[in-house]
């Protein structure tokens, strides 16, 4: 399976972007969808995650800015991000943690990542 994420790109402080990333491929079962972010010189961190069971997670950092959405019928997640700050330049890879047939174990599986740099 494929995860494709898209939709980063440069903007001015205060400015928003939309991220997507679509899965090809199927799951025998989907446990979480997120977004970890990594800045130059730092590890991956978690940005957002949204469960199937319906919760939601938000970094910090990100929480009441950016917003995550999913849709587990079309194995697609999307990252809503306004109030863009310098600090949150980084690339963001998208992520999803299930089973791909029935008798596999959970693992991760991540997308390609998409780089956002917000100017100040």
């Amino acid at each position: 399976v494929q995860l494709q994420a898209s939709g980063g790109g440069l903007v001015q402080t205060g400015g928003s972007l939309r991220l997507s990333c679509a899965a090809s491929g199927s799951f025998a079962s989907i446990n979480s969808m997120a977004w970890y972010r990594q800045a130059p010189g730092k590890q991956r961190v978690l940005v957002a995650r949204a469960s199937t069971a319906g919760t939601r997670n938000y970094a910090d950092a990100v929480a009441g800015r950016f917003t995550i959405t999913t849709d587990i019928a079309k194995i697609t997640v999307h990252l809503q991000m306004n109030s863009l700050k310098p600090e949150d330049t980084a690339i963001y890879f998208c992520n999803i943690y299930g089973i791909r047939r029935k008798y596999d174990s959970l693992q991760n599986y991540w997308g390609q990542g998409t780089l956002v740099t917000v100017s100040s």
